[in-house]
């Protein structure tokens, strides 16, 4: 069985997944579950000076993707110090507590928090071109606290960049991405917006933004020396296993936990650890930052035929109907398919579509 531990900024994690500053942890109960199903931390949802109202509906479940038009916590400040935070401190996890979102918000609830919490997590929303209002919340909480600081972005952002000044203005911790936006979706019966925000507005999250967050991992880990949290689509030990590649320290859940349940946590983590043990990985330090020393230099510019792997095929078909160059056939008998190199273009495409192994590329 392979080592799942992870440790950064201090923090000593048992294994690398966490819930998402949102609803998996909207109070000191769904803390429990949340360690109840594997969770190697916990990480509250947002609060800032005053409860939040938020429109309604709030959430909704789209095609590869999750909308909502969520804020930071309904239940007040006080609520959180006189009965959440003491209760989630007694589950013996290490604790990320999410606070935001102006530098003087922040500055006034740090000093509160940090007596219940590992680490804070800062939600700065969502930014345009400046970074000085994400520099000056992070200072004002490194001015009012000892313990790490984490700043979550979004990818509406230049990754590098902001990263950069995060560090600099001395961030223990970069987490994104956050949820991205806006967007809509309509109930096509009615014509109305799913989302109950003034202008039918929301944000979206899930499977959908995976590559997204992958991405911004990627360009932050390379750019920073601080470590790198990946949220975002996390839905599988697979996507576990392509963050830290990415440069990842740890990762966040957030929809996947929403939609099915807090047991997720243990599951991915299961998916994690036969990932590693398939592929002879000892921990999660043999494959951080993998992706960084294979990655390619240039673009490729030359066609490469993918090849058969013929006892594996099914004849499914999906290769043979996707492919818009009309390059894969089946074999006289129907036994496997055949490209010809001829009309192949070497797209890749039904690489991907392929379960069963059948092709490669070399």
């Amino acid at each position: 069985m392979a080592n799942l531990r992870t440790e950064f900024a201090g923090l000593k994690l048992k294994n690398p997944v966490m819930p998402a500053a949102g609803p998996p942890i909207k109070d000191a109960r769904a803390a429990v579950k949340a360690k109840e199903g594997g969770a190697g931390a916990i990480v509250t949802k947002t609060i800032s000076t005053t409860a939040a109202e938020v429109p309604r509906p709030n959430m909704a479940r789209v095609k590869n993707g999750f909308l909502n038009t969520e804020l930071w916590s309904e239940l007040p400040p006080e609520k959180w110090f006189n009965e959440e935070y003491p209760k989630i401190k007694k589950l013996g996890l290490p604790v990320i507590a999410g606070i935001g979102y102006t530098k003087d918000q922040i500055k006034s609830l740090a000093k509160k928090v940090e007596k219940y919490a590992d680490a804070l997590e800062l939600s700065t929303h969502y930014l345009g071109d400046d970074t000085t209002p994400m520099e000056e919340s992070i200072k004002a909480a490194k001015e009012e606290v000892e313990i790490p600081v984490f700043v979550k972005l979004s990818p509406q952002i230049d990754i590098p960049e902001f990263a950069d000044a995060a560090e600099k203005a001395g961030a223990d911790g970069i987490v994104l991405i956050n949820s991205f936006g806006p967007t809509l979706d309509i109930n096509p019966e009615t014509g109305k917006p799913l989302m109950g925000s003034e202008n039918g507005f929301g944000w979206l999250s899930g499977e959908a933004i995976f590559p997204l967050a992958l991405r911004s991992v990627y360009q932050a880990a390379k750019n920073v020396d601080i470590p790198v949290i990946g949220v975002g689509g996390i839905d599988s030990g697979i996507k576990v296993a392509k963050m830290f590649m990415a440069g990842a320290s740890a990762v966040q859940v957030c929809t996947e936990a929403i939609v099915n349940g807090p047991h997720v946590y243990e599951k991915i983590n299961n998916e994690l650890n036969n990932f590693l043990d398939k592929n002879n990985y000892q921990n999660l330090k043999d494959i951080q930052g993998l992706t960084a020393k294979v990655m390619q230099k240039e673009a490729n510019y030359d066609t490469i035929v993918p090849t058969v792997i013929k006892e594996n095929c099914t004849t499914c078909g999906l290769c043979v109907t996707s492919c818009v160059y009309e390059a894969i056939s089946f074999n006289e008998s129907n036994d496997y398919i055949v490209i010809d190199p001829q009309k192949c273009e070497g797209c890749g495409l039904c690489i991907t579509r392929c379960n069963f192994n059948a092709l490669e590329l070399e």
